[in-house]
């Protein structure tokens, strides 16, 4: 695959390591929906990577699994739309992370800031295993494997996809080469006819030796759209504008996702960890009750008391959910003691009901067939594997081991 044809796929995942709750839906699954409409998806259930941190107890991680899937039909992915699978359920994964740990540092994956954060942080559990040292270069076969051109991720995942991109380019780098590489390239060159062959030349030189962003992507453009030439040829031409070999696997880029910090019912960012959750497909009434118990302003402690929605955890919910108007009459109800707290928090409590309503809907009738969810995972297994097969027959072609 080109790199023109690799910026058409996004690769996503996640960790099943329990319900979904609405900072998911705000941060991942909203961006997800745009997505799938825009690209070729492929949206993963790592199981492996849930392993890496949670490997002493894996029996809930199933359970998980299936749960986390009809969490994502029922915010609104489409199985039409984009392919739904079980990372394990494609083993290729597991070989291109092998391949790929022959040939990356050691300092690669140690540099890497959240290894040593959540090394750090995890003072519970032993996480001094190869498995999850090697977790970056797993991320990164996750992503190669699909040649996806395309990654979204928030600021603070930015690193994985560098590390990706710098394994990518090590490995057409040290495989790409073959025999006569740059005598076949130029041979290409002229079969592109003479005037295409003059600005691919121009082209290459102004990126080679200006770094022109902006020749690369016009000699890429021009190669895709060569109707006379071989794909080896057209590989060999996108390896060669940026000097380097035949172009195996294509580097990916982080598709940057808007910073959602959704809040949860005390204030602080909503997180399992914090206890802080409203699960997506939560019952209404519960819904209703953790709002009405939220905490407000600490000041405020009768009704007549003026408060500061500044400081009100109940407030922050509502720059999410409330429009202009009500914000206004929050502001002005709360500060004059013109309204109490439940008075605050009842039309809070209608928005995230209408919000999570279809989400309750769709989600019905996955609940009530497990087999349908299966199904909709199987079909999304078998269009993964079919691709991440292809990739690895090319990979293993260019590392000497298809033994044919």
């Amino acid at each position: 695959m080109s790199q023109i044809e690799a910026q058409k796929r996004v690769l996503s995942g996640m960790r099943p390591t329990g319900r979904l709750h609405l900072g998911h839906y705000h941060g991942v699954l909203k961006n997800w929906i745009k997505l799938q409409h825009e690209y070729d998806c492929f949206f993963f259930v790592a199981d492996w990577h849930a392993l890496t941190t949670h490997y002493e107890d894996p029996r809930v991680i199933e359970e998980n699994v299936w749960q986390m899937v009809i969490d994502w039909l029922a915010a609104g992915i489409n199985p039409g739309s984009a392919a739904l699978f079980i990372q394990s359920k494609v083993p290729e994964h597991a070989e291109l992370h092998l391949l790929l740990s022959m040939i990356t540092p050691l300092s690669w994956v140690e540099r890497v800031p959240n290894y040593k954060d959540t090394i750090a942080k995890s003072n519970d559990r032993d996480l001094a295993t190869y498995g999850f040292l090697g977790y970056p270069i797993l991320q990164s076969a996750d992503i190669l494997i699909y040649q996806a051109g395309n990654v979204p991720v928030g600021a603070d995942q930015v690193p994985h996809v560098e590390i990706t991109r710098e394994i990518a380019r090590r490995f057409n780098h040290i495989f790409g080469r073959d025999s006569g590489f740059e005598e076949l390239a130029e041979e290409a060159i002229k079969k592109m006819g003479r005037k295409s062959a003059r600005l691919y030349r121009e082209f290459r030189r102004e990126f080679m030796e200006q770094g022109n962003q902006e020749s690369l992507e016009k000699a890429r453009a021009m190669i895709q759209e060569q109707q006379n030439i071989s794909l080896g040829d057209r590989d060999r031409l996108f390896g060669y504008l940026e000097g380097g070999g035949k172009v195996i696997l294509p580097e990916p880029h982080a598709l940057l996702t808007e910073a959602s910090v959704m809040p949860g019912l005390d204030g602080q960012k909503m997180s399992k960890s914090y206890n802080n959750t409203i699960p997506l497909r939560e019952d209404p009434d519960e819904v209703a009750q953790k709002i009405k118990t939220m905490t407000t302003d600490p000041q405020r402690v009768r009704r007549t008391d003026p408060g500061d929605p500044g400081v009100c955890p109940v407030f922050k919910l509502h720059e999410i959910y409330s429009d202009e108007s009500t914000l206004g009459w929050v502001r002005e109800g709360c500060t004059s003691a013109g309204i109490g707290c439940i008075d605050c928090k009842m039309p809070l409590i209608d928005r995230v009901l209408e919000e999570q309503q279809p989400m309750r809907e769709r989600a019905r009738q996955y609940e009530e067939n497990p087999d349908l969810v299966k199904s909709i995972v199987a079909e999304g297994c078998e269009k993964a594997r079919t691709i991440a097969k292809a990739t690895l027959e090319e990979v293993r072609s260019a590392m000497g081991l298809d033994y044919r």
